[in-house]
């Protein structure tokens, strides 16, 4: 009688159709597509949910796919009602016969009692076997009217029966059947129990409900209209919604099962309600709008979810701090300078800066690095390097330790998340910077970042020789600053700041799996961004790739004012020791004494008009290591916490609008 379900994408769109012959047209696009949401939300829900959470939705849509296996041409109706109701005597008036028994023992119906008005094609038996109905007990009507064929009328056992198997049995058929007809009296229509228990918890149900006041022949003169409006103000305040004025919801009825007054109009309403073949439509979107209130709380976020552009751009600010992206410009400002101050120098300079770097590599041991304490771990030492005729040992970066350069023949370690310091150029202070470029004098070693000094990483009692541990020791004896105190907090810090803002508003699983993949994104990120201030630090340690031009000519300039104060301290030396002729007098000596002076006094005049210039290509230099240093840490970042935490939200919102089809909004 009934095709199965279609996959979904398949020929006609999936979801559940009876076939042609059974009597049932195709369901309705709005209730297929919300059963088939409500499976997708499930399967996308299985991995962030408690299963208890969806064990609900998932009985719905057994419930559907069990129902729409069956018979479409019948329509189950059950007579639910408390004990003396008059429920089964309404069967029977219904049935035109005495098909339930009818007596003053309590409980009477232990066992429901089926009546079946046959269709145009068979299929009832399917439906009373899924409701436990035995054979025994069900029965034809006595007279086979036709304005109810298709209906399957079922007389549960008393709702508040002390036999607690009775009470089961009714609240395992209510969640079966497609409609309900309670039955109710003057003296128990109030009763706590049916309105607390059943009708206020069933309210989404009221288009497959009826409420029957039986009995009212027992009311005298108006009493039963009385009766019939406070029931009415009952069922308002259970948030019942009332068939009124051809608004959908519960029909109320008042009726005599003994005498038959108003069991017409009843029969009448019950032919209208099986032709329509609706019933169980409406019953399933009533379990679906259920389920979906329940699952409410774990979908529907309190407010806009997501990460804003705010957000974002202070998740790579503490990483470019993580990184010491400033501090790792500034240096390269400094290493710009320091570049263009030797290439536009005098040559004296140049030659006294040789000299003084090779008496201090010979008295520090050939400029050897120091084993040290990265950010994020030890490693291992890397040798020392000329530079500028000063030798040194580079700060250790998150786990290496490199070479650097050293005024005073001091070896300098360093801790890896440090950012810029002073420049201590004989001062016995050593700068440890981000782009592992120090200057330290022989003395201590201090920790600095951003410009804030953080503590003593190593302290040295002579040139060239630290103090055991490989200067853990740090001024007064303190122990030296790890470097994870530094920087990996900031790390952390920006982790769990730019998780809390993306889960914020979520509800409680989505927004822990929002921090969950934060979380994982976040295991191995330092070590991450150690490549890549290792990386940037390794670009920067050669200066520049493209040296200005002008330094060759101000180079070249300060060839000539060299050569001119050479040929006038010679010219003057000859002067006085008379090994010059010439004019003579005076003459001798102004030709000695100009070339001179405009060789001393225009070299240094040079090299601070080289400075001056070089000021404004070093910031832009130091602008754009920073700027790199700071993509690139800000890409790490995205690709290990941003982007996990964006494809969560993403899941969500998926979810989310699967929710908002099933849920019907």
């Amino acid at each position: 009688m009934v095709q199965p379900r279609s996959p979904v994408g398949g020929e006609g769109g999936g979801g559940y159709r009876w076939v042609a012959d059974g009597g049932r047209r195709a369901v309705a696009g709005g209730l297929r597509g919300r059963l088939d949401a409500l499976r997708e939300l499930i399967a996308l829900s299985r991995s962030r949910l408690d299963g208890r959470a969806l064990e609900g939705a998932g009985r719905v849509l057994e419930t559907a796919d069990e129902r729409y296996r069956l018979s479409g041409e019948h329509t189950v109706v059950a007579i639910a009602g408390a004990t003396g109701s008059g429920k089964s005597s309404l069967f029977n008036a219904l049935a035109g016969a005495n098909r339930s028994q009818v007596g003053p023992r309590r409980p009477t119906t232990a066992e429901p009692v089926a009546c079946v008005w046959p269709g145009s094609r068979a299929g009832a038996e399917g439906l009373l076997y899924r409701l436990g109905v035995p054979a025994h007990r069900r029965h034809a009507p006595a007279d086979g009217s036709s304005e109810l064929h298709g209906l399957i009328l079922i007389d549960l056992p008393d709702h508040d029966s002390s036999a607690t198997e009775h009470r089961a049995q009714v609240d395992r058929m209510l969640e079966l059947v497609d409609a309900v007809i309670w039955v109710v009296d003057p003296e128990k229509y109030a009763d706590a129990v049916l309105h607390e228990r059943y009708l206020r918890p069933l309210a989404g149900y009221a288009e497959v409900m009826f409420v029957v006041l039986n009995q009212v022949d027992r009311l005298p003169g108006d009493a039963a209209d009385q009766v019939v409006d406070d029931l009415r103000r009952l069922l308002d305040e259970d948030g019942l919604a009332l068939g009124e004025h051809g608004e959908p919801g519960a029909a109320v009825l008042a009726l005599s099962a003994a005498t038959g007054k108003g069991v017409g109009e009843l029969r009448e309403v019950l032919g209208q309600f099986v032709t329509e073949r609706g019933a169980a439509d409406r019953r399933l979107a009533a379990d679906v709008d259920a389920a979906a209130e329940r699952l409410r709380s774990v979908y529907v976020a309190q407010s806009r979810v997501g990460l804003t552009e705010q957000a974002r751009a202070e998740f790579d600010d503490r990483l470019a701090e993580a990184v010491g992206a400033v501090a790792t410009g500034r240096a390269a400002e400094r290493d710009w300078l320091r570049y263009a101050e030797r290439a536009c120098g005098s040559p004296w300079t140049r030659m006294r800066g040789w000299r003084g770097s090779r008496w201090r590599t010979r008295s520090s041991g050939a400029g050897a690095g120091a084993m040290g304490t990265g950010a994020f771990g030890g490693g291992p030492t890397g040798a020392g390097r000329m530079d500028d005729g000063r030798a040194g040992a580079r700060q250790v970066r998150r786990g290496r330790t490199g070479a650097g350069r050293g005024d005073g023949g001091g070896t300098a370690t360093g801790q890896s998340c440090a950012g810029r310091g002073d420049v201590g150029r004989g001062t016995g202070r050593a700068e440890v910077s981000r782009t592992g470029v120090g200057r330290g004098g022989a003395g201590r070693a201090a920790l600095w970042r951003n410009g804030t000094r953080l503590g003593s990483v190593g302290r040295q009692e002579g040139p060239g020789h630290l103090l055991p541990g490989g200067g853990a020791a740090g001024e007064g004896g303190e122990p030296a600053v790890d470097g994870r105190a530094a920087a990996r907090p900031v790390v952390e810090q920006a982790v769990r700041t730019v998780a809390g803002e993306a889960a914020h508003g979520l509800p409680a699983p989505w927004a822990q799996a929002v921090r969950e993949a934060a979380d994982r994104g976040a295991y191995g990120l330092p070590e991450a961004l150690d490549k890549v201030a290792a990386e940037a630090e390794e670009s920067l340690r050669g200066g520049p790739a493209v040296k200005p031009r002008w330094w060759t000519v101000a180079a070249s300039l300060q060839g000539m004012l060299s050569v001119l104060q050479v040929v006038g301290v010679l010219w003057l030396l000859g002067a006085v020791t008379g090994a010059v002729t010439g004019a003579g007098g005076a003459a001798d000596w102004v030709s000695g004494l100009l070339p001179a002076l405009i060789g001393s006094v225009g070299g240094p005049a040079l090299t601070w008009m080289c400075r001056v210039v070089a000021r404004g290509p070093a910031r832009r230099y130091g602008q754009d290591a920073e700027r790199r240093l700071r993509s690139a840490a800000a890409g790490c970042g995205r690709a290990r916490v941003l982007e996990p935490v964006a494809a969560e939200l993403l899941r969500y919102r998926e979810v989310r609008e699967q929710y908002a089809v099933a849920s019907g909004s």
